[in-house]
């Protein structure tokens, strides 16, 4: 009965979405002296060249295969692998915050007059994000430029025995290191894209100091099914005398991060607390948001301090007394990191980092938006504490009068029905579903395009993970649980009304408050009721829906004294909101 209704709504976009629901054709596009939605449209075709991760799945048995790869996209586009050496490039794997501390990293050493470079993964609005430049992300102007030079290169050097391009996540690796090369960069923080290993990253060979941030069960079909084998996988950036540091790990995984090392001649040091680091009265204060954002902190200090004293900064700015403290671990197996007192720059850097979807708040008026870009257990968990105080700390509506609603999506393998358990304690009035895609039709954003991920297949999954919220909602029960109503559904556009209108409800349990959307938008803008200043009101009534759930939900959010929204699950699903909610996001 869900398939029916799919194809009943799969016809109704196929109208709406005009162009943008074709697949982009394979066969590169002339190269042109473009602009920037030329280059990422050219960029996208990478995405169906042959999906990245496929091909991450089919060469882990021989990582030689697929560095060999990377090494042979990296000449065919004019550099050696020699010449990453130049980048002083500092390289941080991990499941959970891997990006915030680079983003801490980046910031401590900007701080010190350094000119920074900064590649991370996924964008959330704009691809340039993932390449950026003393913090910013690459101009249009210089993201079109080195595009079209890195793919002209590998166009022009195509022969029988080379006739394939890199796929999208490589080549924009290869492209950030001629954009760090070319703008003269000091140095370079990169971010692991997945796993280790076999990551397209680790074509570099003398990083000047390497992370590994929280281990968790995250991309199970790529990198295994347990901590340990993960853990092996991260630990596969280490480099012969390149110090290493770990925040502190469950034990086995630690001591495979340990073995990793010892086999190469890697020095690995485990992070103290950022209690170790707050001697006295003082107390470090974060840019971001969450108490788990303090491991990746203590990481961060442990990073840029052993850049520096590699990279022979030795001013008293910068290299401070070693506080006393055990030199081992509790856990033993790994030593234990010395403790020192931050210095002004490494101080004022915590304090100015900034990471966009990363427990983020967002008062729009009546509305709230909380936003986290948490896609794994440990993340959810952390995520959830972190809603809870920041909801907590919030003054409360006079008349009691709150309706607190989560948005939520979750891609590839993960265990959804995990991730929707621990968000159950949050108390949720309504819980909202919706694909990736920012508007139904898929050309509106050709940065937010994903061509290996088809609409058909994103709601399917959206419709799964309403069943399963549905399904832990009435065995859970509790207070909190609203008065029966007959479940949300699907919601589509009608291409008549240019209203919601609900696919035929079938088999559908009773006791849910929980909908599901084509897109971001609609899904927004039936939160919002019109009450979000930021959002734009649309021509139909947003509350006009003939479905008892979205009826009786718009009343509730109309006369609401506050809105609480959660949005979590997938960065993607953040991004897109961002750019909602954000428009500057996107100029």
């Amino acid at each position: 009965m869900v398939a029916r209704g799919l194809r009943a709504l799969r016809g109704a976009l196929r109208g709406a979405a005009g162009s943008g629901g074709r697949r982009l054709s394979t066969r590169p596009a002339r190269v042109p002296a473009a602009d920037y939605q030329d280059a990422i449209r050219t960029l996208n075709t990478l995405q169906t060249n042959a999906s990245y991760l496929e091909q991450v799945k089919r060469e882990r048995g021989d990582p030689r295969a697929q560095l060999e790869a990377m090494r042979g996209f990296l000449e065919r586009s004019g550099l050696q692998v020699e010449d990453l050496d130049r980048l002083n490039i500092i390289h941080v794997t991990g499941t959970k915050g891997k990006g915030s501390a680079c983003a801490f990293t980046e910031r401590i050493l900007r701080g010190y007059g350094l000119r920074t470079g900064f590649y991370s993964s996924p964008h959330l609005v704009q691809v340039r994000e993932r390449i950026r430049i003393n913090g910013q992300p690459l101009s249009k102007e210089l993201f079109s430029k080195y595009f079209w030079l890195v793919y002209r290169r590998l166009w022009d050097t195509k022969d029988e025995a080379q006739a394939n391009m890199p796929a999208y996540f490589r080549f924009l690796t290869i492209m950030a290191f001629h954009v760090f090369l070319q703008e003269k960069v000091d140095l370079a923080v990169v971010e692991v894209g997945i796993g280790g290993a076999f990551d397209c990253t680790n074509i570099v060979r003398t990083p000047v100091v390497c992370g590994v941030s929280s281990l968790g069960i995250d991309h199970t079909s790529i990198l295994g099914d347990t901590v340990e084998k993960i853990a092996w996988q991260k630990g596969g950036i280490f480099k012969p005398g390149v110090p290493a540091f770990t925040v502190p790990q469950p034990e086995q995984p630690l001591e495979v991060l340990r073995d990793r090392a010892r086999e190469c001649g890697c020095p690995l040091y485990l992070c103290p607390d950022l209690d170790a680091f707050e001697a006295g009265t003082r107390v470090l204060e974060l840019g971001l948001a969450g108490s788990h954002q303090r491991s990746n902190a203590a990481l961060a200090l442990q990073l840029s301090r052993t850049w520096l004293q590699r990279r022979g900064y030795e001013g008293t700015d910068v290299l401070q007394d070693v506080l006393p403290g055990a030199e081992l671990s509790a856990q033993r197996s790994v030593p234990l990191a010395p403790t020192f007192c931050p210095s002004d720059a490494m101080i004022q850097g915590l304090r100015d980092t900034e990471w966009l979807g990363r427990t983020q708040v967002l008062p729009h008026g009546p509305v709230t938006w909380y936003i986290d870009g948490a896609h794994t257990t440990s993340s959810i968990q952390a995520c959830v504490r972190w809603f809870r105080q920041a909801a907590l700390n919030e003054d409360k509506p006079q008349d009691g009068s709150e309706v607190r609603v989560l948005l939520f999506n979750a891609t590839g393998d993960r265990d959804t029905a995990a991730l929707l358990k621990l968000l159950l304690p949050c108390h949720f009035d309504y819980a909202v579903f919706c694909p990736n895609f920012t508007e139904v039709s898929m050309a509106t954003s050709a940065d937010q395009q994903n061509f290996n991920v088809t609409l058909e297949n994103a709601l399917t999954r959206c419709v799964e993970n309403q069943k399963t919220w549905t399904r832990l909602m009435e065995e859970k029960g509790g207070p909190w649980l609203p008065a029966p109503l007959e479940v949300g559904g699907l919601l589509q556009p009608d291409p008549l009304r240019e209203a919601l209108l609900l696919v035929p409800p079938a088999e559908r349990p009773l006791n849910s408050t929980s909908l599901v959307f084509p897109c971001i938008s609609h899904a927004l803008q039936w939160i919002a009721q019109g009450r979000d200043p930021h959002l734009p009101i649309p021509a139909s009534k947003v509350g006009a829906h003939p479905h008892p759930v979205a009826t009786s939900g718009a009343v509730l959010l109309q006369e609401a004294a506050t809105i609480r929204v959660l949005v979590t699950g997938s960065l993607h699903l953040v991004g897109g909101v961002l750019k909602l909610l954000d428009p500057m996001l996107s100029q």
